[in-house]
């Protein structure tokens, strides 16, 4: 391989750097276009329901409902990689918080808020937009870890080699399906 002169390095390490931050910015907006998908289809679905059941009843079923085409979405599309059966069974648990954030939001816009229980489920999945893309992304990008003492900003030791001494291979890799550079996080996430 041919080395670079070391004028060309910081030159390609910013380029390398813009398009991880251009890869992020893209995941992002997949991100946003799922989570309006899965809003509507949450939605409709609770809109569906809510005549016939206690508000809270529909709400639930139809969060249910539309997080199993939440897992699908984000895995296939938003973060390109392959859903397997570890990631169907943890992509709930993820989900914890959004329940959380949604059903205090819910309870606090009716209740407190005097909203009507139509369009507070709608404002409540908005809310917790933000809570949810940080925990996807913890289950659907597998080998993201914290920088660490000699590391290289993306779990790895400067050989290549995960904290534990194991290399890094495979699905566990840090990439997204789409070719971008390992996911680096700014800080704790």
């Amino acid at each position: 391989m041919r080395r670079l002169p070391r004028v060309a390095r910081p030159a390609r390490l910013a380029r390398l750097a813009r398009l991880a931050r251009l890869a992020r910015l893209a995941r992002l907006l997949r991100f946003a276009v799922v989570g309006g998908v899965n809003t509507l289809t949450f939605y409709g679905c609770y809109l569906a329901l809510h005549p016939w059941l206690p508000y809270f009843a529909a709400y639930t079923i139809a969060f249910v409902l539309s997080m199993v085409g939440s897992f699908f979405l984000n895995t296939y599309f938003t973060y390109r990689t392959r859903p397997t059966w570890k990631k169907f069974l943890l992509f709930p648990l993820t989900q914890v918080t959004n329940y959380v954030v949604q059903s205090a939001g819910l309870v606090v816009l009716v209740n407190w808020c005097g909203l009507g229980t139509r369009i507070a489920p709608l404002l409540a999945a908005v809310l917790a937009i933000p809570f949810t893309y940080l925990v996807s992304t913890r289950i659907l990008v597998p080998g993201r870890a914290p920088v660490s003492v000699g590391g290289t900003g993306d779990g790895r030791t400067r050989n290549g080699r995960t904290g534990d001494g194991a290399p890094r291979t495979g699905e566990d890799d840090g990439r997204t399906g789409d070719g971008a550079q390992p996911v680096r996080s700014g800080g704790p996430v």
